[in-house]
Protein backbone atom coordinates (compact mmCIF):
# COMPACT_ATOMS: atom_id res chain seq x y z
CA UNK A 1 0.00 0.00 0.00
CA UNK A 2 1.70 3.00 -0.90
CA UNK A 3 2.05 5.82 1.77
CA UNK A 4 1.22 9.75 0.98
CA UNK A 5 4.05 11.61 1.29
CA UNK A 6 2.02 14.65 1.61
CA UNK A 7 2.15 16.23 4.72
CA UNK A 8 -0.66 15.45 6.97
CA UNK A 9 -0.70 18.50 8.66
CA UNK A 10 -0.89 19.33 12.81
CA UNK A 11 -2.31 16.66 15.20
CA UNK A 12 -5.75 16.83 16.56
CA UNK A 13 -6.23 13.48 18.06
CA UNK A 14 -5.04 10.48 18.82
CA UNK A 15 -7.76 7.49 19.58
CA UNK A 16 -6.24 4.25 21.00
CA UNK A 17 -8.38 1.39 22.13
CA UNK A 18 -11.25 1.62 24.88
CA UNK A 19 -10.01 0.15 28.55
CA UNK A 20 -13.42 -1.76 28.69
CA UNK A 21 -12.18 -4.20 25.64
CA UNK A 22 -8.64 -4.30 27.20
CA UNK A 23 -10.22 -5.10 30.56
CA UNK A 24 -12.02 -7.98 29.17
CA UNK A 25 -9.22 -9.09 27.36
CA UNK A 26 -7.39 -9.14 30.63
CA UNK A 27 -9.95 -10.89 32.53
CA UNK A 28 -10.19 -13.49 30.01
CA UNK A 29 -6.07 -13.88 30.30
CA UNK A 30 -6.02 -14.05 33.93
CA UNK A 31 -9.07 -16.46 34.46
CA UNK A 32 -7.65 -18.66 31.55
CA UNK A 33 -3.98 -18.55 33.66
CA UNK A 34 -5.49 -19.53 37.07
CA UNK A 35 -7.77 -22.53 34.74
CA UNK A 36 -4.23 -23.67 33.34
CA UNK A 37 -2.52 -23.75 36.78
CA UNK A 38 -5.57 -25.46 38.07
CA UNK A 39 -5.97 -28.32 35.66
CA UNK A 40 -2.21 -28.40 36.01
CA UNK A 41 -2.38 -29.60 39.57
CA UNK A 42 -5.47 -31.95 38.99
CA UNK A 43 -2.58 -33.36 36.43
CA UNK A 44 -0.35 -33.32 38.71
CA UNK A 45 -2.26 -35.08 41.64
CA UNK A 46 -4.34 -38.04 39.57
CA UNK A 47 -1.23 -38.47 36.80
CA UNK A 48 -4.28 -38.35 33.98
CA UNK A 49 -4.12 -37.00 30.88
CA UNK A 50 -7.25 -35.84 30.31
CA UNK A 51 -6.45 -32.76 32.75
CA UNK A 52 -3.00 -31.84 30.96
CA UNK A 53 -5.01 -31.75 27.76
CA UNK A 54 -7.28 -29.51 29.08
CA UNK A 55 -4.30 -27.57 31.06
CA UNK A 56 -2.44 -27.34 27.60
CA UNK A 57 -6.16 -25.94 26.17
CA UNK A 58 -6.34 -23.16 28.94
CA UNK A 59 -2.77 -22.31 28.08
CA UNK A 60 -3.13 -22.25 24.23
CA UNK A 61 -6.49 -19.50 25.30
CA UNK A 62 -4.20 -17.61 27.61
CA UNK A 63 -1.50 -17.00 24.61
CA UNK A 64 -4.02 -16.28 21.97
CA UNK A 65 -5.38 -13.51 24.71
CA UNK A 66 -2.09 -12.21 25.27
CA UNK A 67 -1.33 -11.79 21.53
CA UNK A 68 -4.87 -9.69 20.57
CA UNK A 69 -4.48 -7.83 23.60
CA UNK A 70 -0.70 -6.72 22.69
CA UNK A 71 -2.14 -6.12 19.28
CA UNK A 72 -4.81 -4.27 20.56
CA UNK A 73 -2.90 -2.08 22.32
CA UNK A 74 -0.86 -1.30 18.99
CA UNK A 75 -4.20 -0.06 17.27
CA UNK A 76 -4.12 4.24 17.24
CA UNK A 77 -6.30 6.07 15.10
CA UNK A 78 -4.59 9.68 14.80
CA UNK A 79 -6.53 12.44 13.15
CA UNK A 80 -4.30 15.42 11.49
CA UNK A 81 -6.48 18.33 10.00
CA UNK A 82 -5.51 17.62 7.01
CA UNK A 83 -5.67 13.91 6.82
CA UNK A 84 -6.00 10.68 8.61
CA UNK A 85 -3.65 7.85 10.13
CA UNK A 86 -4.17 3.89 11.41
CA UNK A 87 -2.17 1.13 11.13
CA UNK A 88 0.03 1.22 7.56
CA UNK A 89 -3.47 3.66 6.29
CA UNK A 90 -1.62 7.24 5.82
CA UNK A 91 -3.69 9.46 3.48
CA UNK A 92 -5.22 13.10 3.31
CA UNK A 93 -8.59 14.05 3.15
CA UNK A 94 -8.41 14.51 -0.50
CA UNK A 95 -7.52 11.10 -1.35
CA UNK A 96 -10.39 9.44 0.33
CA UNK A 97 -12.93 8.50 -2.41
CA UNK A 98 -16.25 7.36 0.26
CA UNK A 99 -16.69 7.01 4.25
CA UNK A 100 -19.57 5.15 5.41
CA UNK A 101 -20.09 3.96 9.03
CA UNK A 102 -22.17 0.41 9.75
CA UNK A 103 -21.88 -1.75 12.10
CA UNK A 104 -18.48 -2.81 11.90
CA UNK A 105 -16.95 0.18 11.92
CA UNK A 106 -15.75 3.07 9.92
CA UNK A 107 -14.79 1.93 6.58
CA UNK A 108 -12.52 4.22 4.63
CA UNK A 109 -12.15 3.51 0.98
CA UNK A 110 -9.32 4.96 -1.15
CA UNK A 111 -9.66 3.28 -3.87
CA UNK A 112 -10.65 0.05 -5.04
CA UNK A 113 -7.55 -2.35 -3.70
CA UNK A 114 -6.93 0.14 -0.75
CA UNK A 115 -9.54 0.42 2.18
CA UNK A 116 -9.76 0.24 6.00
CA UNK A 117 -12.35 -0.43 8.55
CA UNK A 118 -11.72 1.51 12.02
CA UNK A 119 -13.31 -0.42 14.35
CA UNK A 120 -16.04 0.55 16.82
CA UNK A 121 -13.83 -0.24 19.93
CA UNK A 122 -11.57 2.88 19.82
CA UNK A 123 -12.28 5.42 22.16
CA UNK A 124 -14.22 8.57 20.93
CA UNK A 125 -15.62 6.42 17.93
CA UNK A 126 -18.33 9.21 16.90
CA UNK A 127 -15.84 12.07 16.82
CA UNK A 128 -13.44 9.89 14.61
CA UNK A 129 -16.57 9.22 12.23
CA UNK A 130 -17.58 13.13 12.38
CA UNK A 131 -14.08 14.25 11.69
CA UNK A 132 -13.44 12.22 9.03
CA UNK A 133 -16.52 12.87 7.35
CA UNK A 134 -16.21 16.36 7.71
CA UNK A 135 -12.61 16.74 6.26
CA UNK A 136 -13.46 14.44 3.52
CA UNK A 137 -16.46 16.96 2.62
CA UNK A 138 -14.28 20.00 2.84
CA UNK A 139 -11.36 18.51 0.62
CA UNK A 140 -14.26 18.23 -2.25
Amino acid sequence: MPETTQNLGRLISSHTTSPAYLQRAAIVAVVSFAFFLGTLALFYLRQQIGYFLLSTGFLVVYIFTLIGWVMQKRNVVTLYENGISYRKFRFVWSEIRSVTANKNGLEIIVSKRERTIIPRSVIGYNQIVQTVRTGVENAR
